[in-house]
C-alpha cells in the first residue's frame, strides 16, 4: 500500500500537471507546523524561478485545479488554502483519513510494502571473549538490535552478527597465565598424544579474574609479556594445545555471552569472531601484492585510500605492519572477504564508537579499491556516542570501576520493582510484580539509550528513566497497558472477542480523535524514514507523540460508557489500531508490554 504522503503527492501532482507544470513540484510534507496545517506543498517555491512566475500565482492555479478534488463524492482535502510565499496547506478530510485507516487496520504490515529481501548483515556486539559484558557494550548491543529488527520487519533478510574479539593477544595472555598456574595440564606437554579433557581446567568466574591479571602482568614483566605473544603465535599456527584451552575458552564465554544478551532481548545469527577471518587473511594480502594494490611504505603494507574530495587527510590503510602482524583493519577486511563469499550481502551496518570512524573509512575504502566487495555494496557506519553519568563523564561504578552489563541491569531491576511496590494503583501479586518490573526496567533501558540520537553522548538518569511520566520506556508500556486494559472491559460488557472484533473507525468527533488519527496514519513514513536513515530515535519520537494523544483523546472521550454503540465500537476499532501499532514499535525497538501494571 502506498503512504499517506504518496497518495496525497500523486493528487497534488495531477493538480500541478493539468495547471500547466511540472508533476514532479507536487511533492507533499507532513507539516512542521500543525497549529497552521496537516500538509504542505512547496512545490510553487521552486517551480518560481523555472516559470518566471510568482510562487502565489502559481499555487493559485494548482489550488484552482484542486477545486473539483474537493467537491467530489470522496474527496482527499477537506481544504486547500494558499499562503505566502506559495504554500499550499493541506487539510484532510473526515473520510479519507478514517478510509486510510480501515485499510491499515486490515494488514498485519499496517500498509507497508515489503522490501525485497536484500541480504543486510549488521555487525554489533563486538565483545572480547574471556572478559565479562560491561555498560560499554550496551549501546551496540541496543542500537544494533533495533535495526535490524526494523530492517526485518520491513523485509530484508537481516543478518546480525556479534564479532567478538577472540584471536588476539587476550588469548595468548590467558594461555600464559594458566601454563604458570597449572604447568601439569596436557595441554602443555608437547609428547600428549591423547584426547585433552571435555571440561574445562577454569571456571568462568577463574577466567574473568585470570584475564586483567595476566594483562597487567604483561605490562610489568617483558618476559611474561613475551611468553604470551608466543602463546599467541602457537595458537595462530595450529598448535594443538592452544587450540584445545581456546575451545574451552569460547564455549564458557559464548554461553555466558549468550545468557546477558538474552537478558537484553538481543540476538545474532552469526557467532562470529576474528578467528573465523583468519583463514582468509593469508590469501588475501597475497592477492593485495600481487594486483599492486597495496605497496610497501616504512616496512609496512599499506594500501593509499585519499580521495581528492578529502577534506581532512585520511592515512593510508595499514595491512601488516613492519614485522608481518596483521591489525584490526587486516581482520576486518579478511571479514569483509569471507562476508561476501558465504552471503554475498547488498548492505553491511557496522555499529561501533563513533570514535572508530576513521578506521572504517580507510576499511571501507581499501575494500572497494581492492575489490573484496561488490561497487554497489553498501557499507554504512553508524557510530554511537558514550552513555555518561549526571557528571558528564563516562558511566562509572560508584568506586570509580567500568560497570559490568548485569549490575547496571540488576540495578535497573531493583529500581523499578521498588517503584512499583511504592505505587498505590498498581495491584499484581508478589511473582507478577517481579516479573513486571523487569519488563518495564527493560524498557527504561533501552528506550532511554534509544530515544537519544545514536550519534549524541547522553546521561544516563535512573530517576528519569524510570518515570512513568515524560518521554520515557515505561509511559509508552503504561499507554499500552491501559489501551489493554480498556479492551478487557468491553469484552466483558459486550461479550465480544476483540480478536473477532469487526466494527470500522469512523469519522473523528473531535480534535483529540483526529490528533491521534493522524499520528497513526504515519507509521508507513516514520519507520521507512527510521531505516533509511539508521535512526531508531525517530521510532521513539514518533511513539511519544502516539502516546501523547491516545491519553488526550482518553481523558476527554468516555468509551467504554458511551451509550451510542456505533460510536463505541469506533473508538474500540481506533484503540485496536493504536494498540497494535505501538506494540509493533516497541518490538521492532527491542521491548515488550505486559498485560497489567
Amino acid at each position: 500500500m502506498k503512504s499517506m504522503t504518496q497518495i496525497l503527492t500523486e493528487v497534488v501532482s495531477k493538480g500541478f500537471e493539468d495547471a500547466g507544470f511540472d508533476p514532479f513540484l507536487g511533492q507533499v510534507n507532513e507539516s512542521n507546523r500543525p497549529d497552521l496545517c496537516e500538509f504542505q506543498c512547496n512545490g510553487s517555491l521552486s517551480g518560481a524561478k523555472r516559470y518566471k512566475k510568482n510562487p502565489m500565482n502559481i499555487a493559485a492555479q494548482v489550488a484552482e485545479q484542486l477545486q473539483t478534488e474537493l467537491k467530489g463524492d470522496s474527496p482527499t482535502f477537506s481544504s486547500i488554502d494558499v499562503v505566502r510565499p506559495g504554500f499550499l496547506n493541506l487539510k484532510l478530510s473526515e473520510e479519507f483519513l478514517s478510509s486510510f485507516l480501515n485499510e491499515r487496520k486490515k494488514d498485519d504490515r499496517f500498509g507497508i510494502e515489503e522490501a525485497n529481501g536484500d541480504t543486510v548483515i549488521v555487525d554489533y556486539g563486538g565483545p572480547n571473549v574471556a572478559k565479562p559484558l560491561h555498560i560499554g557494550h550496551l549501546r551496540s548491543a541496543i542500537i544494533g538490535e533495533s535495526v535490524k529488527r526494523l530492517g526485518s520487519f520491513l523485509g530484508y533478510k537481516m543478518v546480525g552478527d556479534i564479532h567478538m574479539g577472540d584471536w588476539g593477544l587476550q588469548m595468548g595472555l590467558i594461555i600464559a597465565e594458566l601454563h604458570h598456574r597449572k604447568p601439569d595440564l596436557p595441554y602443555f606437554d608437547s609428547n600428549f598424544n591423547g584426547d585433552y579433557p571435555s571440561e574445562p581446567p577454569f571456571t568462568l568466574s577463574e577466567l574473568e579474574e585470570i584475564y586483567p591479571m595476566a594483562s597487567e602482568k604483561s605490562k610489568t614483566d617483558a618476559e611474561f609479556k613475551n611468553e604470551a605473544m608466543d602463546a599467541t603465535f602457537k595458537l595462530q599456527h595450529g598448535d594443538r594445545g592452544c587450540l584445545a584451552i581456546w575451545k574451552h575458552i569460547m564455549d564458557l564465554s559464548k554461553a555466558d555471552l549468550k545468557k546477558n544478551y538474552d537478558r537484553l532481548h538481543v540476538s545474532f545469527e552469526l557467532w562470529k569472531g576474528e578467528a573465523d577471518a583468519d583463514p582468509y587473511i593469508a590469501p588475501m594480502v597475497e592477492e593485495l601484492r600481487t594486483k599492486g594494490i597495496a605497496i610497501e611504505s616504512e616496512g609496512a603494507l599499506v594500501i593509499d585510500v585519499t580521495d581528492p574530495k578529502d577534506a581532512k587527510e585520511v592515512p593510508p590503510c595499514m595491512v601488516l605492519k613492519s614485522d608481518g602482524a596483521a591489525l584490526y583493519t587486516t581482520t576486518d577486511l579478511a571479514t569483509l572477504v569471507e562476508r561476501e563469499k558465504d552471503l554475498s550481502p547488498k548492505r553491511i551496518i557496522y555499529v561501533v564508537d563513533k570514535r572508530q570512524e576513521l578506521h572504517f573509512v580507510q576499511v571501507f575504502r581499501a575494500a572497494k579499491k581492492a575489490g573484496i566487495v561488490r561497487e554497489d555494496t553498501e557499507l554504512d557506519f553508524l557510530g554511537f556516542g558514550t552513555m555518561n553519568g549526571k557528571d558528564g563523564k563516562p558511566f562509572k561504578t560508584r568506586e570509580g570501576g567500568v560497570m559490568r552489563l548485569e549490575t547496571l541491569l540488576g540495578d535497573v531491576e531493583e529500581a523499578m520493582l521498588q517503584k512499583m511496590k511504592s505505587n498505590e494503583n498498581i495491584s499484581l501479586g508478589a511473582g507478577e510484580i517481579e516479573e513486571t518490573a523487569k519488563i518495564v526496567a527493560l524498557s527504561a533501558i533501552k528506550y532511554g539509550d534509544l530515544s537519544n540520537q545514536a550519534s549524541k553522548d547522553y546521561v544516563f538518569d535512573l530517576d528519569k528513566f524510570t518515570s512513568f511520566e515524560g518521554n520515557t520506556g515505561p509511559y509508552i508500556l503504561y499507554t499500552i497497558v491501559r489501551i489493554k486494559s480498556i479492551l478487557r472491559k468491553y469484552e466483558e460488557i459486550s461479550g465480544v472477542r476483540i480478536q473477532d472484533f469487526k466494527s470500522c473507525i469512523r469519522k473523528p468527533e473531535s480534535e483529540e480523535e483526529r490528533a491521534l488519527m493522524l499520528k497513526l496514519a504515519g507509521f508507513n513514513e516514520v519507520m521507512n524514514g527510521a531505516y533509511k536513515e539508521l535512526a531508531p530515535h525517530r521510532i521513539c519520537s514518533y511513539i511519544f507523540g502516539i502516546a501523547n494523544e491516545f491519553n488526550r483523546f482518553y481523558h476527554g472521550t468516555k468509551i467504554i460508557t458511551e451509550a451510542d454503540r456505533v460510536k463505541r465500537d469506533g473508538w474500540i476499532s481506533l484503540l485496536i489500531l493504536t494498540r497494535d501499532i505501538l506494540e509493533k514499535c516497541i518490538d521492532v525497538l527491542g521491548f515488550e508490554a505486559p498485560e497489567r501494571m
